[in-house]
């Protein structure tokens, strides 16, 4: 039920960004809540990466770990994102990266619905501060990573 977008503009290659977003392992180091990070598969299909991960995300004594699908479509720049097990009745997440001149521009795109729906309708009310908080720990990891090259 919660949807929403981010948009920034980051000084940052189009490559980078879109190898930090791939780096599933790494979240935890950088994204709030994110508790551990695990790849299950990955293998390249042509120029196309496909990607089984699990995701624990909580704080105290309340997590969850979701099981997702991602494929990075090189040709237009885009990673696609499914939920495959856990606690999400479902997850649609795009994110596109356009490169303007030594920028790039990345569009996040969420839609989800949890199974619990107390929960769904808890998280709806927090859910774009949330989304916002996610971009802005991308945002300042790549930063840190790649603009004092």
């Amino acid at each position: 039920m919660p949807k929403a977008s981010v948009k920034r503009t980051i000084n940052c290659s189009k490559e980078d960004l879109i190898n930090l977003v791939l780096n599933i392992e790494d979240y935890p180091k950088f994204i709030p809540y994110c508790l551990s990070a695990k790849i299950y598969e990955k293998k390249l299909n042509n120029d196309d990466q496909l990607i089984i991960a699990d995701l624990t995300i909580g704080k105290g004594p309340f997590k969850d770990t979701y099981k997702s699908d991602v494929k990075y479509i090189k040709k237009d720049d885009i990673i696609l994102v499914k939920n495959i097990d856990g606690p999400l009745k479902y997850l649609d997440n795009k994110w596109q990266f356009i490169k303007i001149g030594k920028l790039t521009e990345v569009s996040f795109d969420v839609d989800f619905q949890l199974k619990n729906k107390f929960l769904d309708i808890l998280m709806a009310k927090s859910f774009k501060y949330g989304l916002d908080k996610i971009a802005d720990a991308f945002q300042k990891r790549a930063e840190e990573l790649f603009n004092n090259r």
